[in-house]
Protein backbone atom coordinates (compact mmCIF):
# COMPACT_ATOMS: atom_id res chain seq x y z
CA UNK A 1 0.00 0.00 0.00
CA UNK A 2 1.70 3.23 -1.13
CA UNK A 3 0.33 5.93 1.39
CA UNK A 4 0.62 8.89 -1.79
CA UNK A 5 -2.59 10.26 -3.39
CA UNK A 6 -3.50 8.23 -6.45
CA UNK A 7 -4.85 11.05 -9.04
CA UNK A 8 -7.27 10.40 -11.41
CA UNK A 9 -6.75 9.00 -14.65
CA UNK A 10 -3.59 6.97 -12.99
CA UNK A 11 -2.86 3.26 -14.53
CA UNK A 12 -3.21 1.59 -11.15
CA UNK A 13 -2.76 -2.39 -12.68
CA UNK A 14 -2.43 -3.58 -16.37
CA UNK A 15 -2.52 -7.64 -17.21
CA UNK A 16 -2.00 -10.40 -20.03
CA UNK A 17 -5.81 -12.89 -19.35
CA UNK A 18 -4.53 -16.01 -17.50
CA UNK A 19 -6.90 -17.39 -20.43
CA UNK A 20 -9.10 -15.98 -22.77
CA UNK A 21 -11.20 -16.44 -25.97
CA UNK A 22 -13.01 -14.60 -28.67
CA UNK A 23 -16.43 -14.66 -29.40
CA UNK A 24 -17.38 -17.14 -31.73
CA UNK A 25 -19.61 -14.52 -33.69
CA UNK A 26 -16.59 -12.56 -34.45
CA UNK A 27 -14.31 -15.93 -35.27
CA UNK A 28 -14.06 -15.25 -38.62
CA UNK A 29 -13.68 -10.98 -38.52
CA UNK A 30 -10.75 -11.08 -35.73
CA UNK A 31 -7.78 -12.78 -34.83
CA UNK A 32 -7.97 -15.00 -32.10
CA UNK A 33 -4.72 -14.12 -30.41
CA UNK A 34 -5.17 -10.54 -30.88
CA UNK A 35 -8.53 -9.66 -30.96
CA UNK A 36 -7.79 -7.19 -33.79
CA UNK A 37 -10.21 -6.85 -37.10
CA UNK A 38 -8.49 -6.78 -40.64
CA UNK A 39 -6.81 -8.87 -43.23
CA UNK A 40 -6.88 -12.44 -41.39
CA UNK A 41 -5.82 -15.96 -42.05
CA UNK A 42 -7.68 -19.32 -41.36
CA UNK A 43 -5.32 -21.93 -39.08
CA UNK A 44 -5.17 -24.30 -41.69
CA UNK A 45 -5.24 -27.08 -39.06
CA UNK A 46 -8.67 -26.49 -37.45
CA UNK A 47 -9.93 -24.18 -40.66
CA UNK A 48 -12.06 -22.63 -37.51
CA UNK A 49 -9.60 -19.65 -35.98
CA UNK A 50 -8.88 -17.24 -38.07
CA UNK A 51 -5.10 -14.78 -37.52
CA UNK A 52 -3.00 -11.34 -38.75
CA UNK A 53 0.01 -13.32 -39.71
CA UNK A 54 2.29 -16.00 -38.46
CA UNK A 55 3.29 -14.27 -35.41
CA UNK A 56 -0.32 -13.89 -34.10
CA UNK A 57 -0.26 -17.99 -34.95
CA UNK A 58 2.75 -19.13 -33.24
CA UNK A 59 1.83 -16.10 -30.02
CA UNK A 60 -1.54 -18.59 -29.54
CA UNK A 61 -0.14 -21.77 -30.27
CA UNK A 62 1.22 -22.48 -26.46
CA UNK A 63 -2.61 -22.88 -25.41
CA UNK A 64 -4.36 -23.33 -29.45
CA UNK A 65 -1.97 -26.81 -29.86
CA UNK A 66 -4.59 -28.56 -27.45
CA UNK A 67 -7.80 -27.57 -28.93
CA UNK A 68 -6.77 -27.60 -32.62
CA UNK A 69 -7.49 -30.83 -33.87
CA UNK A 70 -10.45 -30.99 -31.04
CA UNK A 71 -12.13 -28.06 -33.05
CA UNK A 72 -11.87 -29.48 -35.74
CA UNK A 73 -13.54 -32.67 -35.23
CA UNK A 74 -16.82 -30.34 -34.12
CA UNK A 75 -16.51 -28.41 -37.11
CA UNK A 76 -18.79 -27.01 -38.59
CA UNK A 77 -20.53 -26.57 -35.18
CA UNK A 78 -19.24 -23.70 -33.60
CA UNK A 79 -18.08 -24.39 -29.65
CA UNK A 80 -20.26 -22.20 -27.59
CA UNK A 81 -18.21 -19.10 -25.90
CA UNK A 82 -18.06 -20.51 -22.24
CA UNK A 83 -16.93 -24.03 -23.32
CA UNK A 84 -14.29 -23.11 -25.20
CA UNK A 85 -13.22 -20.45 -21.93
CA UNK A 86 -13.45 -23.74 -19.81
CA UNK A 87 -11.52 -25.97 -22.07
CA UNK A 88 -9.14 -23.40 -22.19
CA UNK A 89 -8.62 -23.22 -18.23
CA UNK A 90 -8.02 -26.99 -18.56
CA UNK A 91 -5.55 -26.88 -21.13
CA UNK A 92 -3.50 -24.53 -19.56
CA UNK A 93 -4.32 -26.25 -15.67
CA UNK A 94 -2.66 -29.26 -17.06
CA UNK A 95 0.58 -27.32 -18.75
CA UNK A 96 1.28 -26.24 -15.11
CA UNK A 97 -1.14 -23.04 -15.18
CA UNK A 98 -1.89 -23.62 -11.34
CA UNK A 99 1.04 -22.19 -10.44
CA UNK A 100 0.72 -19.09 -12.54
CA UNK A 101 0.72 -15.81 -10.30
CA UNK A 102 -0.86 -12.75 -11.32
CA UNK A 103 0.43 -9.82 -9.17
CA UNK A 104 -1.88 -6.65 -8.02
CA UNK A 105 1.02 -5.05 -5.73
CA UNK A 106 4.36 -5.78 -5.75
CA UNK A 107 4.00 -8.63 -2.96
CA UNK A 108 0.44 -9.78 -3.58
CA UNK A 109 -0.67 -11.99 -6.04
CA UNK A 110 -3.64 -14.71 -6.67
CA UNK A 111 -3.68 -17.93 -8.13
CA UNK A 112 -6.77 -19.56 -10.46
CA UNK A 113 -7.89 -21.30 -7.30
CA UNK A 114 -7.90 -18.40 -5.66
CA UNK A 115 -10.66 -16.93 -7.40
CA UNK A 116 -14.09 -17.31 -5.85
CA UNK A 117 -15.59 -20.48 -6.84
CA UNK A 118 -19.20 -20.03 -5.27
CA UNK A 119 -19.62 -23.34 -5.33
CA UNK A 120 -22.67 -24.31 -3.22
CA UNK A 121 -23.91 -21.08 -4.63
CA UNK A 122 -24.03 -22.38 -8.10
CA UNK A 123 -25.02 -25.40 -7.04
CA UNK A 124 -28.47 -24.07 -5.98
CA UNK A 125 -28.80 -22.11 -9.02
CA UNK A 126 -31.12 -24.09 -11.34
CA UNK A 127 -29.98 -21.73 -14.18
CA UNK A 128 -26.56 -21.88 -13.68
CA UNK A 129 -27.00 -25.78 -13.12
CA UNK A 130 -29.08 -25.88 -16.69
CA UNK A 131 -26.03 -24.13 -18.07
CA UNK A 132 -23.52 -26.56 -16.48
CA UNK A 133 -25.09 -29.62 -17.90
CA UNK A 134 -25.25 -28.35 -20.97
CA UNK A 135 -21.53 -27.13 -20.85
CA UNK A 136 -21.00 -30.99 -19.41
CA UNK A 137 -21.98 -32.66 -22.17
CA UNK A 138 -19.82 -30.27 -24.90
CA UNK A 139 -16.94 -30.79 -23.21
CA UNK A 140 -17.75 -34.28 -23.40
CA UNK A 141 -17.39 -34.29 -27.02
CA UNK A 142 -15.06 -32.30 -27.12
CA UNK A 143 -12.30 -33.49 -24.75
CA UNK A 144 -11.84 -36.99 -24.13
CA UNK A 145 -12.14 -38.93 -21.12
CA UNK A 146 -8.32 -38.57 -19.78
CA UNK A 147 -8.62 -34.65 -20.27
CA UNK A 148 -12.19 -33.98 -18.24
CA UNK A 149 -11.43 -32.86 -14.57
CA UNK A 150 -14.00 -34.50 -11.93
CA UNK A 151 -17.81 -33.14 -12.09
CA UNK A 152 -16.98 -31.26 -8.67
CA UNK A 153 -13.79 -29.77 -9.72
CA UNK A 154 -15.39 -28.55 -13.42
CA UNK A 155 -18.15 -27.02 -11.24
CA UNK A 156 -15.45 -25.07 -8.95
CA UNK A 157 -14.18 -23.90 -12.80
CA UNK A 158 -17.29 -22.88 -14.30
CA UNK A 159 -18.33 -20.84 -10.89
CA UNK A 160 -14.69 -19.24 -10.91
CA UNK A 161 -15.73 -18.02 -14.68
CA UNK A 162 -19.30 -16.92 -13.50
CA UNK A 163 -18.05 -14.65 -11.07
CA UNK A 164 -14.37 -14.02 -12.08
CA UNK A 165 -14.60 -13.48 -15.79
CA UNK A 166 -14.53 -10.14 -17.37
CA UNK A 167 -15.72 -9.01 -20.79
CA UNK A 168 -13.18 -7.87 -23.39
CA UNK A 169 -14.58 -4.73 -24.96
CA UNK A 170 -13.45 -3.33 -28.12
CA UNK A 171 -12.80 0.69 -28.31
CA UNK A 172 -16.16 1.30 -28.85
CA UNK A 173 -16.68 -0.78 -25.39
CA UNK A 174 -18.44 -3.42 -27.37
CA UNK A 175 -17.89 -7.16 -26.09
CA UNK A 176 -15.60 -8.94 -28.21
CA UNK A 177 -14.40 -11.76 -25.99
CA UNK A 178 -13.48 -13.47 -22.37
CA UNK A 179 -11.11 -12.99 -19.88
CA UNK A 180 -9.75 -14.33 -16.76
CA UNK A 181 -7.28 -12.02 -14.66
CA UNK A 182 -6.04 -13.10 -12.22
CA UNK A 183 -4.40 -10.01 -10.52
CA UNK A 184 -7.41 -7.71 -12.02
CA UNK A 185 -10.02 -10.03 -10.05
CA UNK A 186 -9.22 -8.73 -6.88
CA UNK A 187 -11.75 -5.63 -7.42
CA UNK A 188 -14.74 -5.62 -6.09
CA UNK A 189 -18.05 -3.73 -6.32
CA UNK A 190 -19.42 -0.58 -6.91
CA UNK A 191 -22.69 1.27 -8.48
CA UNK A 192 -20.51 4.08 -7.82
CA UNK A 193 -16.80 2.82 -8.30
CA UNK A 194 -13.78 4.65 -8.42
CA UNK A 195 -11.79 3.04 -11.38
CA UNK A 196 -12.43 1.57 -14.55
CA UNK A 197 -11.16 -1.47 -17.02
CA UNK A 198 -10.33 -0.98 -20.27
CA UNK A 199 -8.84 -2.87 -22.97
CA UNK A 200 -5.68 -2.45 -25.25
CA UNK A 201 -6.22 -5.89 -27.35
CA UNK A 202 -6.23 -8.77 -24.74
CA UNK A 203 -4.83 -6.28 -22.04
CA UNK A 204 -6.60 -5.29 -19.12
CA UNK A 205 -5.65 -1.81 -18.10
CA UNK A 206 -7.68 -0.82 -15.17
CA UNK A 207 -7.40 3.51 -14.40
CA UNK A 208 -8.61 5.35 -11.67
CA UNK A 209 -12.06 7.46 -11.87
CA UNK A 210 -11.46 9.93 -8.73
CA UNK A 211 -8.53 10.84 -6.37
CA UNK A 212 -7.82 8.14 -4.22
CA UNK A 213 -6.08 8.76 -0.31
CA UNK A 214 -3.78 6.14 -1.51
CA UNK A 215 -3.81 2.93 -3.38
CA UNK A 216 -5.88 0.48 -0.89
CA UNK A 217 -6.95 -2.29 -2.76
CA UNK A 218 -9.51 -3.06 -0.56
CA UNK A 219 -10.71 0.22 -1.62
CA UNK A 220 -10.56 0.06 -5.51
CA UNK A 221 -14.31 -0.31 -6.65
CA UNK A 222 -15.20 -0.76 -10.66
CA UNK A 223 -18.64 -1.90 -11.37
CA UNK A 224 -19.97 -5.24 -12.56
CA UNK A 225 -22.90 -4.23 -14.20
CA UNK A 226 -24.54 -2.03 -16.54
CA UNK A 227 -25.12 1.23 -14.89
CA UNK A 228 -27.74 2.60 -17.25
CA UNK A 229 -30.17 0.56 -14.78
CA UNK A 230 -32.74 1.18 -12.08
CA UNK A 231 -31.53 0.08 -7.89
CA UNK A 232 -33.71 -2.18 -8.06
CA UNK A 233 -32.85 -4.24 -11.72
CA UNK A 234 -28.61 -3.34 -10.82
CA UNK A 235 -29.01 -5.22 -7.30
CA UNK A 236 -31.03 -8.07 -9.09
CA UNK A 237 -28.62 -8.12 -11.93
CA UNK A 238 -25.38 -8.32 -9.19
CA UNK A 239 -27.63 -10.94 -6.84
CA UNK A 240 -28.26 -13.26 -9.79
CA UNK A 241 -24.73 -12.86 -11.51
CA UNK A 242 -22.73 -12.68 -8.63
CA UNK A 243 -24.25 -13.94 -5.23
CA UNK A 244 -24.50 -10.37 -2.99
CA UNK A 245 -27.00 -7.73 -2.35
CA UNK A 246 -24.80 -4.53 -3.52
CA UNK A 247 -25.54 -1.75 -0.61
CA UNK A 248 -22.62 0.97 -2.02
CA UNK A 249 -24.20 4.37 -1.52
CA UNK A 250 -26.20 4.69 -4.73
CA UNK A 251 -27.99 1.98 -4.13
CA UNK A 252 -29.43 3.77 -0.70
CA UNK A 253 -30.42 6.57 -2.38
CA UNK A 254 -34.07 7.43 -3.63
CA UNK A 255 -34.26 7.67 -7.21
CA UNK A 256 -37.39 9.47 -8.49
CA UNK A 257 -36.58 9.36 -12.38
CA UNK A 258 -35.99 5.99 -13.41
CA UNK A 259 -39.15 4.67 -13.57
CA UNK A 260 -40.96 8.15 -13.77
CA UNK A 261 -43.92 9.54 -15.79
CA UNK A 262 -43.71 13.07 -17.21
CA UNK A 263 -45.87 15.34 -15.24
CA UNK A 264 -48.92 15.84 -16.95
CA UNK A 265 -48.33 19.51 -16.98
CA UNK A 266 -46.12 19.99 -19.96
CA UNK A 267 -44.45 23.24 -17.88
CA UNK A 268 -44.28 21.26 -15.36
CA UNK A 269 -40.33 18.90 -15.46
CA UNK A 270 -40.79 17.53 -12.39
CA UNK A 271 -40.53 13.52 -12.65
CA UNK A 272 -43.98 11.88 -11.13
CA UNK A 273 -44.61 8.27 -9.71
CA UNK A 274 -47.53 6.97 -11.59
CA UNK A 275 -48.56 5.01 -8.42
CA UNK A 276 -49.52 9.06 -6.81
CA UNK A 277 -52.53 10.54 -7.37
CA UNK A 278 -50.92 14.15 -8.27
CA UNK A 279 -47.26 15.94 -9.37
CA UNK A 280 -45.80 16.65 -6.01
CA UNK A 281 -44.35 19.79 -7.54
CA UNK A 282 -47.33 21.53 -9.48
CA UNK A 283 -50.22 19.67 -7.75
CA UNK A 284 -51.53 18.76 -11.42
CA UNK A 285 -53.81 15.57 -10.72
CA UNK A 286 -52.83 12.30 -12.59
CA UNK A 287 -55.62 10.77 -13.84
CA UNK A 288 -56.98 7.37 -14.64
CA UNK A 289 -56.68 7.47 -18.38
CA UNK A 290 -53.08 9.25 -17.98
CA UNK A 291 -51.89 6.23 -15.20
CA UNK A 292 -53.26 3.57 -18.05
CA UNK A 293 -51.42 5.25 -20.75
CA UNK A 294 -48.13 5.25 -19.16
CA UNK A 295 -48.65 1.67 -18.60
CA UNK A 296 -49.48 0.93 -21.78
CA UNK A 297 -45.91 3.19 -23.13
CA UNK A 298 -43.68 1.28 -20.49
CA UNK A 299 -45.51 -2.10 -21.78
CA UNK A 300 -44.76 -1.39 -25.34
CA UNK A 301 -41.00 0.15 -24.83
CA UNK A 302 -40.06 -2.80 -23.03
CA UNK A 303 -41.28 -5.34 -25.69
CA UNK A 304 -39.33 -3.44 -28.53
CA UNK A 305 -36.27 -2.70 -26.18
CA UNK A 306 -35.76 -6.80 -26.32
CA UNK A 307 -36.74 -7.13 -29.27
CA UNK A 308 -33.85 -4.30 -29.92
CA UNK A 309 -31.16 -6.57 -27.70
CA UNK A 310 -29.65 -7.99 -31.02
CA UNK A 311 -29.99 -5.02 -33.84
CA UNK A 312 -31.11 -1.73 -33.16
CA UNK A 313 -34.01 -0.41 -35.92
CA UNK A 314 -34.34 3.92 -36.10
CA UNK A 315 -38.07 3.66 -37.52
CA UNK A 316 -39.29 0.93 -34.62
CA UNK A 317 -37.12 3.19 -31.73
CA UNK A 318 -38.84 6.88 -33.43
CA UNK A 319 -42.24 5.16 -33.16
CA UNK A 320 -41.34 4.62 -29.17
CA UNK A 321 -40.21 7.68 -28.98
CA UNK A 322 -43.41 8.99 -30.34
CA UNK A 323 -45.26 7.25 -27.69
CA UNK A 324 -43.27 8.46 -24.81
CA UNK A 325 -43.43 11.50 -25.49
CA UNK A 326 -45.32 13.98 -22.85
CA UNK A 327 -46.02 10.25 -21.00
CA UNK A 328 -42.27 8.94 -19.69
CA UNK A 329 -40.09 11.81 -18.10
CA UNK A 330 -37.08 12.24 -20.19
CA UNK A 331 -34.97 10.29 -17.35
CA UNK A 332 -37.29 7.58 -17.31
CA UNK A 333 -34.56 4.78 -17.68
CA UNK A 334 -36.36 3.16 -20.58
CA UNK A 335 -36.59 6.74 -22.62
CA UNK A 336 -32.55 7.10 -22.84
CA UNK A 337 -32.21 2.69 -23.57
CA UNK A 338 -34.53 3.94 -26.84
CA UNK A 339 -32.66 7.18 -27.54
CA UNK A 340 -29.51 5.05 -27.16
CA UNK A 341 -31.27 2.84 -29.65
CA UNK A 342 -31.88 5.51 -32.06
CA UNK A 343 -28.84 6.32 -31.90
CA UNK A 344 -27.24 3.42 -32.39
CA UNK A 345 -29.25 2.79 -35.81
CA UNK A 346 -29.15 6.23 -37.38
CA UNK A 347 -25.18 5.60 -36.98
CA UNK A 348 -25.52 2.77 -38.62
CA UNK A 349 -27.69 3.71 -41.67
CA UNK A 350 -25.42 6.61 -41.92
CA UNK A 351 -27.74 9.30 -41.06
CA UNK A 352 -25.97 11.64 -39.73
CA UNK A 353 -28.21 14.20 -38.70
CA UNK A 354 -30.43 11.71 -36.64
CA UNK A 355 -27.39 10.56 -35.26
CA UNK A 356 -26.18 14.09 -34.03
CA UNK A 357 -29.60 14.73 -32.97
CA UNK A 358 -30.23 11.48 -30.91
CA UNK A 359 -26.26 11.70 -29.48
CA UNK A 360 -26.72 14.91 -28.16
CA UNK A 361 -30.46 14.24 -26.82
CA UNK A 362 -28.86 11.13 -24.85
CA UNK A 363 -26.00 12.90 -23.30
CA UNK A 364 -28.08 14.20 -20.37
CA UNK A 365 -29.12 10.66 -19.50
CA UNK A 366 -25.56 9.77 -19.98
CA UNK A 367 -24.44 12.05 -17.42
CA UNK A 368 -27.14 11.12 -15.38
CA UNK A 369 -26.74 7.38 -15.26
CA UNK A 370 -23.08 7.43 -15.85
CA UNK A 371 -21.63 10.46 -14.80
CA UNK A 372 -18.94 12.83 -16.26
CA UNK A 373 -16.10 10.86 -15.85
CA UNK A 374 -17.27 7.58 -17.49
CA UNK A 375 -15.99 5.47 -21.04
CA UNK A 376 -19.44 5.29 -22.63
CA UNK A 377 -19.72 9.21 -22.07
CA UNK A 378 -15.88 10.12 -23.21
CA UNK A 379 -17.48 8.02 -26.30
CA UNK A 380 -20.68 10.07 -26.91
CA UNK A 381 -18.79 12.92 -27.04
CA UNK A 382 -16.18 11.84 -29.60
CA UNK A 383 -19.10 10.24 -31.55
CA UNK A 384 -21.41 13.53 -31.48
CA UNK A 385 -18.49 15.04 -32.63
CA UNK A 386 -17.59 12.77 -35.67
CA UNK A 387 -20.90 13.54 -36.68
CA UNK A 388 -20.45 17.37 -36.32
CA UNK A 389 -17.45 16.45 -38.69
CA UNK A 390 -19.51 15.16 -41.39
CA UNK A 391 -22.47 17.22 -40.81
CA UNK A 392 -19.47 20.24 -41.78
CA UNK A 393 -19.71 21.95 -38.07
CA UNK A 394 -16.66 21.97 -37.28
CA UNK A 395 -16.87 24.24 -34.64
CA UNK A 396 -19.33 22.22 -32.86
CA UNK A 397 -17.23 18.99 -33.29
CA UNK A 398 -14.07 20.96 -31.96
CA UNK A 399 -16.35 21.53 -28.73
CA UNK A 400 -17.63 17.97 -28.80
CA UNK A 401 -14.22 16.38 -29.22
CA UNK A 402 -12.53 18.78 -26.78
CA UNK A 403 -14.94 17.41 -24.03
CA UNK A 404 -14.36 13.98 -25.69
CA UNK A 405 -10.23 14.55 -24.13
CA UNK A 406 -11.43 15.35 -21.29
CA UNK A 407 -12.83 12.47 -20.33
CA UNK A 408 -11.13 10.04 -22.29
CA UNK A 409 -7.61 11.20 -21.02
CA UNK A 410 -8.76 10.30 -17.49
CA UNK A 411 -10.65 7.03 -18.89
CA UNK A 412 -8.41 5.59 -21.16
CA UNK A 413 -5.27 7.69 -21.23
CA UNK A 414 -2.59 10.02 -23.74
CA UNK A 415 -1.01 6.11 -24.53
CA UNK A 416 -4.21 4.28 -25.71
CA UNK A 417 -4.70 3.34 -28.77
CA UNK A 418 -8.78 5.10 -28.80
CA UNK A 419 -7.08 8.41 -28.39
CA UNK A 420 -3.84 7.59 -31.02
CA UNK A 421 -6.28 6.77 -33.52
CA UNK A 422 -9.71 7.82 -33.50
CA UNK A 423 -9.79 10.86 -30.95
CA UNK A 424 -6.11 12.76 -32.13
CA UNK A 425 -7.23 12.55 -35.60
CA UNK A 426 -10.51 13.81 -35.15
CA UNK A 427 -9.16 16.62 -33.55
CA UNK A 428 -6.66 17.59 -35.61
CA UNK A 429 -9.36 17.39 -38.58
CA UNK A 430 -11.56 19.78 -36.54
CA UNK A 431 -9.24 22.48 -35.80
CA UNK A 432 -7.87 22.31 -39.24
CA UNK A 433 -11.62 22.83 -40.73
CA UNK A 434 -12.32 25.52 -37.96
CA UNK A 435 -9.60 27.72 -39.10
CA UNK A 436 -10.24 27.33 -42.59
CA UNK A 437 -14.11 28.00 -41.73
CA UNK A 438 -12.94 31.73 -40.05
CA UNK A 439 -10.58 32.27 -42.93
CA UNK A 440 -12.78 31.19 -45.33
CA UNK A 441 -15.65 33.17 -44.28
Amino acid sequence: MSGDIVKKGTTIFTGKPFVFTLNSKHRTTRCDNCLKSGKLLKCSGCQYVYYCDRNCQKESWPIHKAECARLKKVSPKVLPDAARLMARIIFKLNQGGADEVGYYTDKNFRKFKDLMSHYSDIKVDAKRQEHFVMLYGVLLQFLDETLMPNIAELMGIYGRICTNCFNILDVNMNTIGAGIYLGASVMDHSCKPNAVAVFEGTTIIVRTLTDLPSLDWSQVRISYVDLLNSNKDRREELHSSYYFWCDCERCKQEEPMAEAAACPNLSCDSPCSVEADKCEKCDTKISVEFKETFREVVDFTAHHLEKMKTMAYLDVSKICLKKQKGVMHKFNIQHVRTLEMAHIAAMDLECWEDAEFYGKELMPGYLLYYGEVHPLTGLLYLTTGKMQLHLGKPKEALKALNKASMVLMITHGDKHSLMREELRPLLYQAVMESNSDTHGA
